[in-house]
């Protein structure tokens, strides 16, 4: 078997596995079985695609045997091999968590019927976003992974969950519009909807017809990647899922828009400026994020804004377009899938073991549950950027990179990240001491110390405390040491994001992708 053949398999996996546990039906063993199976398998091929392409050129691959540049291209290089790998981890974890509440609670939280068939296409529209070589494909990775999350993210059928599903389905559907008409009219103005023949062609559009393709592809990204001021539906939108849904989104789906922008930014309009655009949209998004999360009072709600605010990191590198910066936004990119999924994690613990996920609510859960207090802060201090964490590691990269600009506004931008970390470390080390250090029996100081927070956004009223699963906490744990391994095993993870950064930023052509397999 050739190596191109692998590309297909990490889209054509999760899909067949899809099939089958919707065929299962109820047979949660066999559905439990094929989906822990299919995953390992796609991280498997991932990192065999990661080596081989490490090595040499980028695989690809036409879908059905139309030739290039008609056909449907699938693409691996480092980038998209990298992220498929971390992808499959992230999504490997919050499946065995997600086994662990479903065999303690049964069905009420994630169905199994619907959960398992909803969940692996999810990982097939990630993934095929991921290694998508054309626009129209990648359009299509993203209405599988948005069709899937329409159904877990209003799982229950809940009021809560159903009213905010629907914002979330309706802002979903304006960005894949806006998506589907910049495509429209980029392939009415170039002919093509490939990615490298459009890189090639853009030169020779008139410079006005270029900003205007340039900015349709941003605001439709935009929106899926959570940047400000288009971020407003997701603080309301991910707090209400069962707590491994709303892990998953939070770790993964902000990211293949902030992926999406990557390739547009250093591939697509490489030429074209909107940097200044794209470093002040980045502040407005760090600050904006952040605040919002120091004024929640909802574990679930912090942790979203502080997502938010996060993005806006991934848009300050991407903004500097130098190859450092693009090999340290990749690195922020990593950390932050991995860190935020667990985050979203412990909090699911707490919410358990707690029967809340108010911080005015939770008390004295340090004595109770000392392994749940380091499980969560651990990936606090690491998004909230404490040396020698890796969230430190890639912040600092990125401002070492905007400080070899220069310019006042990369200096700016630089003040901006550091006031952003520093309100992070505060919001979620508040959470945690209110949740773990304090008693029952606190003071009234103590009470009146957070009597401004009385006014926020509540959590879903959970008066029930139920026992932790030890798979639950197993998954966590390893979420836990994966996130402690980007900081141990930084410096060959940095290399390599450092090989991709300076890979974006050459131009990939048709001639590069050199003979391209045919799968049928």
């Amino acid at each position: 078997m050739t190596p191109s053949l692998l590309v297909p398999l990490v889209v054509g996996l999760p899909l067949i596995g899809a099939a089958v546990t919707l065929v299962a039906g109820r047979r949660r063993r066999l559905q439990v079985g094929v989906s822990i199976i299919t995953l390992t398998l796609t991280f498997a091929i991932a990192v065999a695609m990661f080596v081989i392409v490490d090595a040499g050129t980028p695989l690809a691959v036409t879908v059905a045997g139309w030739p290039l540049p008609f056909g449907i291209v699938l693409y691996v290089d480092r980038l998209a091999a990298l992220l498929v790998a971390v992808s499959s981890v992230v999504l490997l974890a919050v499946l065995l968590f997600s086994v662990g509440q479903g065999a303690a609670d049964g069905d009420d939280e994630t169905p199994v019927s619907i959960f398992h068939p909803s969940y692996l296409i999810l990982a097939a529209g990630i993934f095929d976003a991921f290694i998508a070589g054309d626009l129209f494909n990648l359009y299509v990775g993203f209405e599988m992974l948005l069709v899937a999350s329409y159904v877990l993210i209003t799982l229950g059928s809940t009021e809560s969950r159903i009213r905010t599903g629907v914002v979330y389905i309706v802002v979903s559907l304006v960005s894949s519009v806006l998506f589907l008409s910049a495509i429209a009219v980029i392939y009415g103005a170039l002919g093509t909807v490939n990615m490298a023949q459009i890189a090639e062609r853009m030169t020779e559009l008139p410079d006005n017809v270029q900003l205007v393709l340039h900015l349709l592809l941003l605001v439709a990204f935009s929106v899926k990647a959570a940047v400000f001021p288009l971020s407003f539906w997701l603080p309301d939108s991910y707090p209400t899922a069962p707590a491994p849904v709303t892990a998953v989104f939070a770790g993964l789906l902000t990211k293949v828009g902030v992926y999406a922008l990557i390739r547009t930014e250093t591939q697509l309009f490489n030429d074209s400026d909107v940097n200044v655009l794209l470093l002040v949209v980045a502040l407005a998004t760090m600050i904006v994020g952040v605040l919002g999360a120091v004024a929640q009072a909802e574990l679930k709600r912090i942790l979203s804004f502080t997502l938010v605010s996060h993005v806006g990191y991934m848009i300050f590198g991407l903004a500097i377009v130098t190859e450092a910066a693009i090999g340290a936004t990749i690195y922020y990119m990593v950390h932050h899938i991995v860190v935020q999924t667990t985050l979203f994690l412990a909090v699911g613990l707490i919410e358990r073991r707690a029967g809340s996920t108010s911080i005015l609510k939770v008390k004295g859960l340090f004595g109770a549950a000392p392994v749940l207090a380091a499980l969560y802060l651990i990936p606090a201090l690491n998004l909230g950027g404490l040396p020698p964490f890796s969230g430190f590691i890639g912040k600092f990269a990125l401002f070492d990179a905007a400080a070899q600009v220069g310019t006042p506004l990369m200096y700016t931008l630089i003040a901006g990240g550091i006031v952003t970390s520093l309100l992070t470390l505060y919001a979620l080390m508040r959470a945690w001491n209110l949740s773990f250090w304090r008693e029952e029996d606190d003071s009234v100081e103590t009470e009146a110390r957070i009597q401004h927070l009385g006014g926020a956004p509540a959590a879903e009223e959970v008066s029930e405390r139920r026992v932790i699963p030890r798979i639950m906490t197993a998954a966590t744990v390893g979420m836990v040491a994966i996130s402690v391994g980007l900081t141990v095993f930084a410096g060959p993870l940095y290399e390599i994001c450092e090989r991709i950064g300076s890979a974006l930023l050459e131009p990939v052509s048709l001639v590069d992708l050199g003979e391209v397999e045919e799968s049928s």
